[in-house]
């Protein structure tokens, strides 16, 4: 593994886990986490790809600026697949919408793979109320590894022992360090509108993933989802929630390698890029 940097549009400094060769596939983790969360699968897919494993803006290696908006994440995508592209790029929950929103301002994005990205839904609650509120005052009063855990437990509604094992391993360590980082993205989450008709001419081929088990609000994004796009599959992964990266990544590195060695020829979208 190497490190790699790209420059955000607003010069944030953007860090890449660099692993394998082949036809690029940038992943894009999701809230809480770092290019750390991919060491599971990581190895499975360089088998086949050159892996850039974005750490997000405000985590692991990666620079940050000291006012935040989701719109600067959609950039950030943008800036790395433009620097490696063309590429396939996976993205994993809030990532997954970065991903998505990436690929409407680049002609660089050759397949998109999108796993349980929480598009609002109406009617749907993601999290309880309040729950900002107290993430906030918990790092305010350095209670980091607190707020870590709430996350989990009420946002991703992680099973106690798979959080137990979570917070055993090594990569805690980097999902407390980014503790700082929750409140804000939940935030900007609140703000988020998803407009189907925006993606009306997103031709990508897309893999839209969904654990069996997961939470109903995101079985119902990915409804959504795939009702707008208009070259999306739905798989779903049996037995499994929001983290098949973590307990079945066998599993997962096969559902999406099948998707990407299908028409190894496929090519950027056809559609004009937004600004």
């Amino acid at each position: 593994m190497s490190i790699q940097t790209v420059l955000g549009k607003d010069g944030v400094r953007l860090a890449l886990q660099r692993y394998g060769d082949g036809s690029p596939l940038v992943l894009v983790h999701g809230t809480g986490g770092s290019a750390a969360r991919w060491a599971p699968v990581v190895n499975g897919l360089q088998s086949q790809f050159g892996i850039y494993a974005l750490d997000r803006r405000g985590r692991g290696q990666s620079g940050d600026s000291s006012e935040y908006a989701i719109q600067r994440e959609f950039e950030d995508v943008v800036s790395v697949i433009d620097s490696v592209g063309p590429a396939h790029v996976l993205g994993h929950s809030y990532g997954g919408i970065c991903a998505l929103e990436a690929a409407l301002q680049t002609p660089h994005v050759r397949k998109l793979i999108l796993y349980e990205p929480p598009i609002p839904v109406e009617g749907m609650a993601i999290y309880p109320p309040g729950l900002i509120e107290r993430l906030e005052q918990m790092i305010a009063a350095g209670e980091r590894d607190k707020a870590a855990t709430a996350f989990m437990q009420e946002v991703v509604r992680m099973p106690t022992r798979e959080l137990e094992t979570l917070r055993a391993s090594p990569v805690w360590s980097g999902r407390v360090a980014a503790a700082h980082t929750l409140a804000r993205e939940l935030r900007a989450h609140e703000h988020y509108r998803f407009e189907p008709e925006r993606f009306a001419r997103l031709n990508n081929p897309t893999l839209l993933l969904l654990g069996s088990d997961s939470p109903d609000f995101f079985k119902a994004a990915i409804e959504v989802l795939n009702t707008a796009l208009p070259n999306s599959r739905l798989v779903v992964l049996p037995d499994q929630r929001h983290n098949a990266m973590d307990v079945a990544p066998e599993l997962f590195v096969r559902e999406v390698l099948a998707f990407l060695r299908e028409d190894s020829q496929s090519r950027p979208g056809q559609f004009a890029p937004t600004n």
